[in-house]
């Protein structure tokens, strides 16, 4: 089970830190990713990342702004977000995928098995 939470109203040039914490599962043994989707879209990869923590993956609309991380003592992932645009604004999934290879991060929801139930943020003025 995932809880996702860390989701607001922020106002543009603003930042958030989105938490997503696991339950019941082996975190350390999962790829992580943050997925987003905005009503009549599709569901966009937003960042992920390996097992280990050593590669990482950012869709380019949010390098440089966007971080990914764990903490597997905490069965815990984020994603500091800084610099928020409107065009951020959107649901945000935190998502765990079974993975063999230590190094590898995924970005297309198949490969995902474990769904956070969605942190809404909101970038306004």
């Amino acid at each position: 089970q995932l809880q996702a939470s860390g989701g607001g109203l922020v106002q543009p040039g603003g930042s958030l830190r989105l938490s997503c914490a696991a339950s019941g599962i082996t975190f350390e043994e999962h790829a992580v990713g943050w997925f987003r989707q905005v009503p009549g879209k599709e569901r966009e990869g937003v960042a992920a990342m390996s097992s280990t923590g050593g590669s990482t993956f950012y869709a380019d609309s949010v390098k440089s702004r966007f971080t990914i991380s764990r903490d597997d003592a905490k069965n815990t992932m984020y994603l500091q977000m800084s610099n928020l645009q409107p065009d951020d604004t959107a649901a945000y999934y935190c998502a765990l995928g079974v993975t063999s290879d230590a190094r590898a991060y995924y970005t297309y929801e198949s490969a995902y098995h474990y769904w956070g139930q969605g942190t809404l943020v909101t970038v306004s003025s």
